[in-house]
């Protein structure tokens, strides 16, 4: 075998997709049992080095064209389908092996197509990488979700592993038959195209300390966006489909969390959208504040039309959590938010 064959070698006890483990997201093709001790005792400085290896690992690069292919998804800008790669998989995956090994990789621009936003008549931007990025993405990601994810907090639903929206409203709906009858709903105005690169690239090194992956993520970041009419490098933001750009953005945010948690109010996120859930209107104004603080410290900003506090005890009161409507009188649904993730999540791997 391979240098790299060797190191992204497992271990027959090793957890498969879907099995229950104790580190969400492991991928059986990147996680030996060495680096899982790793993880679960904590590495040196809590910072992890010499990573970029297991990210072009032939293994990891199989593993992840198998979830880019399950997971399907439009062209990019080279026009290259799923199948048009998988037709010529051994040379793509061993030239993007090279390309990632020898320094030579680039992303190539993200085809910028705007969806339908459910249960609105706005139009959500959707990003596009071609198949090949979505390969090397997914790579990345395999490599890095266990590592974050690890120190994620509690009660953050969104695009995470073993999780969804579902288990977003059923703690919702507990938090609501216990007495938390007022609400701040809250909306972060186009979250993914404000994330401040910086901020979140600061994020990211605390953990991670590998020159090379930390280069290939700002590449990620400043990919430029192909629209109908126009192309730019972006400032600010992560792609929505993007196959890292969950990640990244459940990254940013979970500072966020754990302020909550710290300060004893109930949060329940999803992704960007998220909710406090309080038992009265004082705690609700305090909870609605220290959110204000901190979205303003982080660089984002809250729509002052679709962020509030209301009081699910007055009649015909209601919120949204995604898409799914909350009302006093209505039982908890996730229909509406599970469709939500189904067209949103198109080009996901």
């Amino acid at each position: 075998m391979s240098r790299e064959d060797k190191l992204s070698s497992v271990p027959a006890t090793a957890k498969q997709d879907g099995d229950s483990d104790p580190h969400g997201g492991v991928e059986p093709a990147v996680w030996t049992a060495r680096m899982l001790a790793a993880l679960e005792r904590g590495v040196k400085g809590g910072v992890w080095f010499s990573l970029m290896d297991k990210v072009y690992a032939p293994r990891n690069l199989q593993a992840a064209f198998k979830r880019v292919a399950r997971n399907k998804g439009g062209a990019g800008v080279d026009h290259e389908s799923v199948d048009m790669y998988a037709s010529n998989l051994e040379a793509n995956l061993q030239r993007l092996h090279e390309q990632l090994r020898d320094d030579s990789y680039r992303p190539q621009a993200i085809r910028r197509h705007n969806i339908p936003k459910p249960g609105s008549k706005q139009m959500r931007p959707l990003g596009i990488p071609t198949v090949r990025d979505r390969v090397a993405q997914t790579a990345l990601r395999n490599v890095l979700e266990p590592i974050f994810e690890r120190d994620f907090a509690e009660h953050s639903y969104g695009f995470r592993p073993k999780r969804g929206c579902k288990d977003a409203l059923r703690r919702v709906h507990g938090l609501l038959r216990d007495g938390h009858r007022w609400v701040v709903d809250a909306d972060l105005a186009s979250y993914f195209d404000t994330i401040p690169h910086d901020k979140l690239m600061a994020l990211v090194e605390r953990k991670i300390a590998d020159g090379r992956v930390l280069k290939l993520i700002r590449a990620y970041l400043e990919q430029e966006v192909v629209g109908d009419m126009e192309q730019w490098s972006p400032e600010t933001g992560t792609p929505q489909g993007a196959v890292i750009s969950p990640l990244l953005a459940n990254l940013y945010l979970d500072p966020l969390d754990h302020l909550m948690v710290e300060r004893k109010f109930e949060m329940v996120r999803y992704a960007d959208d998220l909710v406090i859930l309080c038992k009265n209107e004082h705690e609700a104004q305090q909870a609605h504040q220290t959110l204000q603080q901190w979205v303003e410290q982080a660089g984002l900003r809250l729509h002052p039309e679709k962020t509030r506090v209301a009081n699910l005890n007055e009649p015909r009161e209601g919120f949204d959590l995604g898409a799914a409507p909350l009302r006093r009188d209505e039982s908890v649904r996730c229909r509406a938010l599970g469709e939500l993730m189904i067209s949103a999540g198109g080009c996901w791997a």
